[in-house]
């Protein structure tokens, strides 16, 4: 089935957003998969527009992380492998701990009571059996201590990696036909973020960093003999 067959002409208002909004819906729904390539041509008939808001709306989804380009090769979504998400997790891992340690002294009541909305705003959307929320919210938990670090460049490599988390979090829902990851799945590392004890806290989110990437090693780990029979046939 062809990437066209998913799309569908948008009103010519907000062009950019709304191609963006579907490309990505499109990535994340798995209807585009890893690595597929996008062409220009057969995107903008698809959408029923000029290449302009099409090249601006594919620029917004590289600065994401969801698509990259490739001299000599083109515009394809963002590839999984097994590599990409090591070097993803040990990375995340690193700029969380260091975005905690910034925070650490600044844990006022509005933090801790921030920390527990966006938790629940977390669950409601898993109890919804609502996927794309899910990812929203799980993103916007884990940011809220980039954003009250202050630390802008700190705050700047967690942008840059949201997009990529986005891609390796739908991939292993479906994987694992889940909505979202479990309910109690950030119990533990609420407990130490609000504790006492830095350094439980450091050894807490490399033990959830480390679940998250063999989780998502697992799964591409199925991909592979499937992508192998796929290219001989």
């Amino acid at each position: 089935m062809s990437i066209a067959s998913f799309l569908d002409a948008v009103p010519k208002s907000t062009l950019r957003a709304q191609i963006a909004e579907r490309l990505r819906a499109a990535i994340l729904a798995g209807d585009i998969p890893p690595g597929a390539p996008l062409v220009e041509t057969a995107l903008s008939e698809s959408f029923d527009v000029s290449r302009g808001p099409l090249r601006e709306a594919l620029r917004q989804l590289i600065e994401e992380g969801l698509v990259v380009t490739v001299p000599y090769t083109g515009t394809h979504v963002a590839a999984l492998s097994v590599e990409d998400v090591r070097e993803i997790f040990s990375l995340r891992t690193a700029l969380e701990i260091f975005a905690i340690e910034q925070v650490w002294e600044r844990r006022d009541d509005r933090f801790r009571a921030e920390l527990v909305r966006r938790n629940d705003a977390l669950v409601a959307t898993i109890d919804a059996g609502d996927d794309r929320a899910s990812i929203e919210t799980e993103l916007a938990f884990h940011g809220l201590v980039y954003e009250a670090s202050g630390h802008r460049l700190l705050q700047r490599a967690w942008a840059s990696l949201r997009g990529r988390l986005q891609l390796y979090w739908a991939a292993h829902h479906r994987a694992h036909g889940r909505r979202g990851p479990r309910r109690d799945s950030h119990d533990s590392y609420i407990a130490a973020l609000l504790g006492d004890d830095l350094a439980a806290v450091r050894a807490e989110i490399a033990d959830h960093m480390r679940r998250g990437v063999e989780t998502t090693e697992r799964f591409l780990n199925t991909l592979e003999p499937l992508a192998k029979r796929g290219g001989r046939s």
